[in-house]
């Protein structure tokens, strides 16, 4: 019985080092240009990312081991994995041949990395942050890989001739890279997802949040990811300067 309460406990350890299976697939897929697959592997992740924590909870296997190896494995789910993508796009966008790279002179391509470099420094402050229990501070690491992952999926839907332009477009991929690096280490209250209570006066936040994602899943179906995000976004700056402003009239 105590062997089988030790393999127990690393279950959740187990579904986590299969959220990094997957996106080193991501990454793999990115590069052969594969990239609504490479967008799969990263929301597979995103799935396994919830499931560990879950699991952990549920059966009291919550370890540092578990929390160190949570954290190593979203750096490559949600943050190198999305850069590949944004830097195929960004090559795609520039029109490189296939042998011309960074080392031919190509900083540009280093931009989407930055994704990668501040999804990592996020990680590593989320650790140490206690602040972030209740709530985020700047934009959790997987909705910012969805963001860039749903301009794929959007690309590749009846919607095309909307995100087209934004996945062909060199400045916009340099500009995107920029803000999203910018919004995962900013100092912008983001509200927890997690709905403790169904009382609007308690969840309406998050209910706010669920009816405006519904509506956006019913109207653009696979190209809604991105818009859910931004909507997510949007949302955390308005109820921030609503707050404020309840703050200062109190």
């Amino acid at each position: 019985m105590s062997n089988l309460l030790i393999y127990t406990r690393h279950i959740p350890n187990g579904i986590t080092l299969m959220n990094l299976l997957s996106g080193c697939l991501s990454i793999v897929a990115a590069f052969e240009g594969r990239l609504e697959l490479a967008g799969v592997f990263i929301i597979i992740s995103g799935v396994l990312d919830f499931f560990d924590g879950f699991t952990a909870r549920l059966i009291g296997a919550y370890t540092q081991l578990g929390k160190e190896l949570d954290s190593l494995s979203d750096v490559v789910s949600f943050g190198v994995a999305p850069a590949v993508i944004l830097y195929h796009l960004l090559r795609q966008s520039l029109g490189l041949a296939p042998d011309q790279s960074i080392f031919d002179g190509h900083l540009l391509l280093l931009l989407p990395f930055a994704v990668a470099v501040f999804s990592s420094l996020r990680l590593g402050l989320f650790n140490i942050d206690e602040r972030q229990t209740s709530l985020f501070i700047g934009l959790p690491t997987p909705a910012n890989a969805f963001l860039i992952i749903g301009l794929v999926f959007g690309a590749n839907s009846s919607w095309v001739n909307i995100y087209n332009p934004i996945i062909s477009s060199s400045t916009v991929l340099i500009v995107l890279s920029v803000v999203q690096s910018f919004l995962l280490v900013c100092e912008l209250p983001m509200f927890s997802l997690k709905i403790k209570s169904l009382k609007p006066a308690v969840a309406y936040k998050q209910l706010t949040f669920l009816v405006g994602a519904i509506l956006l899943i019913v109207v653009f179906r696979k190209a809604s990811l991105s818009l859910v995000i931004v909507w997510y976004v949007v949302l955390s700056v308005f109820y921030y300067l609503f707050d404020k402003l309840i703050k200062k009239q109190v």
